[in-house]
């Protein structure tokens, strides 16, 4: 059987761990990096959060299955951090703005087999060193839209998916567990539909997928558990289109994305 498409959700206080496991989610994200954050991200209406080793530990008290922490970058406080996150029961490490193969190995020797490591490809330099980095025996590897729009000076998030740069992301990934996105419910979605975001994720093969920001507005008044089954009844689907069919859904991705350019909403809520 085909391995549904796996919500990851921000989750760091009690209520929306438990609307998470009551609707079938089994792998949530404590966020740690808040190192110049902030500064790098100014002017991109996007979240820093400062999540703590508590809100960690509160997934696994409360029975998460699949508990990520997204560290700082490498620095010389990722030591600290890694036996923090494996003490209070992270089951994967991510590390962000990765730019090199020497400090990925640098965390694999840190973390000992004591937990599984992920990365973030947000970069041009992760880019550039796709296939070396492909070649780890990575958990996950999640593009890092935002961040990536911000280093290569895009315009908006999305161009790294029409100009073919998350492809290229894809297949140098291509036995490592992939996403992009994110996810929220199916009928929203800004400034590109939700549904034509996740025709591209299913083009791409991604495996799963951050549950976006604005995902706790979208599904407030409705059955989380309905909306995630109505994302893999449209996944299938989408899984099913023939060659011309997935071409016309990436025209209509693309003319969307030129649309939010036009008028300048260049992030993702």
């Amino acid at each position: 059987m085909m391995k549904r498409l796996e919500p990851v959700l921000f989750a760091a206080d009690d209520f929306w761990v438990r609307k998470g496991l009551d609707s079938g989610m089994t792998t949530m994200i404590v966020d740690w990096e808040d190192r110049g954050k902030a500064t790098r991200q100014q002017a991109w209406d996007t979240e820093v959060n400062c999540d703590t080793p508590q809100d960690l530990e509160r997934l696994r008290w409360l029975g998460v299955p699949n508990r990520l922490v997204r560290v700082n970058a490498m620095g010389p406080w990722t030591e600290n951090e890694v036996e923090v996150a494996i003490a209070a029961g992270a089951t994967c490490i991510l590390l962000p703005m990765v730019t090199n193969v020497a400090e990925v190995q640098a965390l694999f020797r840190m973390v000992a087999g004591r937990s599984g490591v992920g990365i973030l490809a947000e970069t041009m330099a992760a880019v550039d060193l796709a296939r070396d980095l492909g070649r780890l025996p990575l958990a996950c590897v999640y593009v890092g839209l935002n961040d990536l729009a911000i280093d290569r000076g895009l315009a908006t998030i999305f161009e790294s998916i029409v100009d073919g740069t998350v492809d290229r992301l894809r297949d140098s990934f291509a036995s490592v567990s992939f996403g992009f996105g994110g996810l929220t419910v199916l009928d929203r979605g800004s400034p590109v539909p939700f549904r034509l975001l996740l025709a591209e994720i299913c083009r791409l093969r991604c495996d799963f997928s951050f549950c976006r920001r604005s995902f706790k507005r979208d599904v407030i008044g409705r059955d989380i558990r309905e909306e995630l089954e109505k994302i893999e009844v449209e996944r299938m689907r989408l899984l099913s289109r023939s060659e011309g069919e997935i071409n016309e859904d990436r025209q209509r991705f693309g003319a969307a994305v030129k649309a939010s350019v036009d008028g300048r909403d260049r992030g993702i809520e």
